[in-house]
């Protein structure tokens, strides 16, 4: 009988950072943070996308599960960033996959 494979924690790691961008409006989101917008505003992105707040709110709940982003609750809003140190972190994890 062969014996079952443990997946390490850089695999698992990985696989979390693929699903949180498994979805265009997430790489949307993805994308707008990490460029000139380093935050913004979950009303401003409703604005934007062809989505509804609920919607937008599940996949936003995504991104932060995974660790790519974070927000700041400043009433009555909620102010979304890249998690810098996590976003860096899937940079290089991807890039090391790709071989690059």
């Amino acid at each position: 009988m062969a014996k079952k494979v443990q997946f390490e924690p850089d695999v698992l790691q990985m696989a979390q950072f693929a699903k949180a961008m498994s979805h265009p409006v997430r790489v949307y989101i993805l994308k707008k943070l990490s460029g000139m917008h380093s935050c913004c505003y979950s009303g401003d992105l409703v604005e934007e996308l062809p989505i509804g707040r609920s919607t937008l709110s599940q996949h936003l709940k995504e991104l932060k599960y995974a660790g790519l982003i974070q927000g700041e609750i400043e009433p009555p809003f909620i102010k979304y960033c890249l998690n810098r140190q996590n976003w860096e972190l899937a940079k290089r994890t991807f890039k090391e996959f790709l071989g690059e």
